[in-house]
């Protein structure tokens, strides 16, 4: 029996994952234009729910791929307002995955190391979008 159906036969219930998180990485580049402010998908749902529902394989695969996408882009983009919403993604990702059974780790650890900026600015930028993504994202 899978484990959603465990768990359903014992009454609780993994959190839905809102639709929005599957939308693709334009929905997640679009919704970071916001950082270091109050990132939302177009449905108002937080980057780090979407993290925090994904357990079905297929669910984090999707996610992962959204979100991989969307950081490559930033991660190719050298500009201070990329870095910020870069180090938004991750701390958004940071602050979902600390609330799961550990599964979402790799996708914290692939969005980190995207994070590789020479430039101390862009560093200090990716580093307070990252504050922000895990105190608010």
């Amino acid at each position: 029996m899978a484990l959603a159906g465990v768990l359903a036969g014992c009454g609780s219930r993994l959190p839905a994952l809102p639709p929005a998180c599957s939308d693709g990485p334009q929905h997640v580049l679009r919704a970071l234009r916001a950082a270091p402010g109050a990132v939302r998908l177009a449905d108002g749902t937080l980057l780090s729910r979407c993290v925090a529902s994904a357990y079905a394989d297929g669910e984090i695969q999707q996610l992962g791929f959204s979100f991989t996408q969307a950081a490559d882009a930033l991660a190719r983009t050298h500009t201070p307002a990329a870095a910020l919403r870069l180090g938004y993604l991750v701390g958004a990702v940071r602050r979902g995955a600390a609330r799961t059974n550990g599964v979402q780790g790799e996708l914290v650890r692939r969005l980190e190391s995207t994070v590789r900026y020479d430039d101390p600015a862009l560093q200090a930028q990716a580093r307070r979008g990252a504050r922000a993504g895990e105190a608010r994202g």
